[in-house]
């Protein structure tokens, strides 16, 4: 990530890189005044001032001064200068905190571009002024790190992203992070994880299953992220159109998303004690893929008929919600899937779908959406489709009829065991086909900010004793 700096205009002006004056205040002013729409959130209005300095200004619109509209202007800012030219950004006065994280995240992931691993250091340097919230600028630094490296997780082709390797990478982004423990399961390691071997049973590169922790000492409530892991998805025997696997690479970002997610919480020193788990695996085609028609043995010793080797991503889940519910035992499950088709039919490119039993739960996370511009809305989980799932030869079936993403929801229900969880399908929009506010066109890193933003009011919830 390149850096940004924070100083506060009241330092010595000899660290300005430009002077700032009531000549230029004048002349953005009247520029201002005689542009319509100047202040819309991330409108860019730039004027330039030849033989002066500085001999370029943007005029950079906040909206209605939301964290969001900080965030749009920081992005837009980014865009508009060169890589290899300087930034200055003055702010108002009195400028919110909130404001400062807002514009720092916004910069930050505005600005980011994917690199081949291993991956180059951004060394771009943005100043701020006008405003002193280190802590603020602490706080996006984290957050858009963790978005970062979900993107570039994702983004990396298939070529090289196989389940060897990206359980090479988050074992070796941990050791960076004192407090944080990688368990990394393979071979006969998985005799029980039967839905993660079936699926990776027709590739070369064979599965991995990922535990990340982060326990601090005194904590009481366990949050459990799980996240999709498929490196690359054929649809397997039921093999997609060739136009439905070009982005394939990207069926791994509900467990880029986590991974991102548990290294903010080491990152921040959240309070609470927070488990990723990461099942990997690629559906590829071959003579030893597993077939429409298998009965699949999960974790739990639940069975599960495939009736579609394309729905993959619920038959790897079920085994990592099964093992956090027989050996973890948390308080709470927050699963995270690239999962179906439907959901973007249903709720378009910008929006996950998000199912859970309970209220409260579903409202905060839908808050902690709202508020890091990662969209959810809430959908039913209609008992009137659970006879789709019956089998005549398994506890289940895979893929039954109906509507896609509330069947796959209904499926993985019974994986979760006692404790409270939620389910967000965010097929749709862990990627964007454009460069759009915060987001650059790629993968979104779509979940990881708003994880992160959900946990920590949890954090400050608990120490607040609510």
């Amino acid at each position: 990530m390149f850096d940004i700096r924070l100083t506060d205009v009241s330092d010595d002006t000899s660290t300005r890189l430009v002077p700032v004056g009531p000549e230029l205040d004048a002349e953005a002013s009247a520029l201002a005044a005689a542009t319509e729409e100047a202040g819309a959130a991330g409108r860019i209005t730039a004027f330039p001032r030849p033989l002066r300095q500085p001999s370029r200004v943007l005029l950079v619109g906040i909206g209605d001064g939301g964290e969001a509209d900080w965030r749009a202007a920081g992005a837009a800012a980014i865009r508009e200068v060169a890589d290899d030219e300087a930034l200055e950004v003055h702010l108002p006065a009195g400028t919110a905190a909130s404001s400062v994280r807002g514009l720092a995240e916004g910069l930050w992931l505005g600005g980011y571009r994917y690199r081949d691993a291993p991956r180059e250091p951004r060394t771009r340097e943005v100043r701020i002024f006008g405003s002193s919230h280190a802590e603020s600028l602490t706080e996006a630094r984290i957050t858009a790190r963790a978005a970062w490296l979900a993107r570039d997780l994702t983004n990396t082709p298939s070529s090289v992203k196989n389940p060897e390797w990206f359980a090479a990478q988050v074992v070796a982004e941990a050791a960076t992070r004192p407090g944080l423990t990688v368990t990394v399961r393979a071979g006969d390691e998985l005799e029980r994880f039967g839905g993660l071997r079936a699926v990776g049973a027709g590739s070369v590169s064979p599965p991995r299953f990922v535990e990340v922790s982060w326990q601090p000492p005194g904590a009481t409530t366990h949050v459990v992220l799980v996240g999709k892991g498929i490196t690359f998805d054929t649809g397997g025997i039921s093999i997609k159109p060739r136009d439905a696997m070009k982005l394939m690479k990207k069926d791994m970002g509900g467990a880029a998303a986590v991974v991102g997610a548990v290294l903010g919480v080491a990152d921040l020193g959240l309070g609470l004690r927070v488990t990723a788990l990461v099942p990997l695996a690629e559906n590829a085609v071959s003579g030893s893929a597993f077939r429409p028609g298998d009965v699949i043995t999960h974790y739990d010793g639940s069975t599960s008929e495939n009736t579609n080797s394309d729905a993959e991503g619920r038959i790897v889940l079920a085994d990592a919600l099964a093992y956090a519910a027989d050996v973890l035992h948390p308080d709470l499950v927050l699963n995270l899937a690239t999962l179906t088709g439907a959901n973007a039919v249903a709720l378009g490119k910008r929006t996950a779908a998000l199912f859970s039993p309970w209220d409260d739960l579903a409202e905060a996370l839908a808050e902690a959406g709202t508020a890091t511009g990662e969209r959810m809305w809430r959908l039913p989980l209609c008992d009137d489709y659970v006879d789709n799932l019956r089998s005549d030869i398994a506890d289940r079936i895979s893929a039954p009829a109906g509507p896609g993403s509330v069947m796959a929801a209904l499926f993985l229900r019974d994986f979760f065991g006692d404790a409270r969880w939620a389910h967000l399908d965010m097929s749709a929009p862990s990627w964007s086909e454009s460069h759009e506010l915060e987001l650059t066109k790629g993968a979104t890193g779509w979940g990881a900010r708003m994880l992160l933003g959900y946990l920590s009011a949890l954090d400050r919830g608990q120490q607040a004793g609510t």
